[in-house]
């Protein structure tokens, strides 16, 4: 790890500028993610900016929706009555993510900027496209059994981690976003994260010094009634080979409306508009959601060692909308 500074301020314009205005300047909340990859010499900062008591905080129910501040610890969300109640899917995929140590220090926003666990990219020892542009992609042809089968490039293929933008995916959830000159825009989570295309170096749509302020989820009856399934190697802190965040509006057997995202298995979180308009308006039995699970893996561009994942992934999502509608 290298040398750097340490700036801790209150106010977001002081942050954002800061970040903005110094070259390899970051923010750090928990530090669960930025700290990590600088003691691995993937990221070499100059500076952190520690935002912690920048007030980015609070859940509460609005007339647009759930809102939650950037910097909300991952357990208080994912424990919070509003959000268990009314917001299963939320719940659940934070309360599956990491261990009870990191989800009590890793914040909201924290959380969906971390980066890929592709080992390539987390051992300076091998080159990355994603770390260094234009260095080459080992993993297509190398060890890529935990890699994405949707949304990969011939630059990347490098998996999102990440279980809360999973479901925040499926909910329609959006950002609010803020620069260095104070001006704020709003960003739907689905757009927020970018596939890798031949920019694997870009991840999301967040320009130099721009801060992630809160996330909204609008209110829905599919939300109230939703579920995140994760499947991993081993029952506790270990990131998805594959996850479903689902949410279903079900009236009289007849589905009303329906949200299906993926995880474990794409670049970003996957929303499968897909399998969500085969869904709706269709009966909730097991053959419409193997019709549906069938659509959101149909773009698979699986590797040697992934395979798997197709049938995984399937198999997770039929599986999270038999249990949702059966509740």
């Amino acid at each position: 790890m290298n040398n750097f500074s340490y700036l801790q301020t209150s106010q977001a314009k002081d942050a954002t500028a800061a970040v903005a205005g110094t070259k390899g300047a970051a923010f750090i909340a928990g530090g669960t993610t930025v700290l990590d990859l600088m003691k691995l010499n993937v990221e070499n900062h100059s500076q952190l900016v520690d935002i912690n008591m920048v007030p980015f905080k609070g859940i509460e129910q609005t007339a647009d929706g759930l809102r939650i501040g950037a910097l909300e610890r991952m357990s208080d969300v994912g424990e919070h009555p509003l959000v268990v109640q009314n917001y299963p899917v939320i719940s659940q995929a934070l309360l599956l993510a990491a261990s009870p140590q990191l989800r009590n220090m890793a914040s909201i926003g924290g959380n969906l900027l971390q980066r890929t666990r592709c080992g390539y990219f987390r051992d300076v020892a091998f080159p990355c496209n994603k770390r260094n542009p234009g260095s080459g992609c080992p993993a297509q042809e190398g060890e890529n059994r935990n890699l994405a089968i949707l949304g990969g490039s011939k630059a990347c293929i490098a998996t999102h981690p990440g279980d809360l933008g999973v479901a925040l995916a499926a909910l329609d959830a959006v950002l609010l976003l803020e620069n260095a000159k104070g001006k704020q825009r709003r960003v739907p989570l689905v757009d927020f994260h970018v596939v890798p295309g031949n920019t694997p170096q870009r991840e999301t749509v967040l320009e130099p010094g721009e801060l992630i302020v809160s996330v909204t989820v609008p209110a829905a009856a599919h939300a109230r009634k939703s579920k995140y399934l994760k499947v991993r190697d081993r029952a506790s802190y270990a990131f998805a080979l594959a996850s479903a965040a689902v949410g279903l509006d079900v009236q009289s057997g007849q589905i009303r409306s329906a949200r299906v995202a993926l995880g474990g298995v794409g670049t970003k979180p996957w929303r499968s508009v897909a399998a969500e308009k085969i869904l709706t308006g269709a009966p909730a039995t097991e053959a419409t959601f193997r019709a549906a699970a069938a659509a959101a893996l149909r773009d698979a561009q699986p590797r040697e060692q992934n395979r798997f994942k197709v049938e995984l992934a399937q198999n997770t999502l039929v599986r999270a909308l038999l249990e949702l509608s059966a509740a």
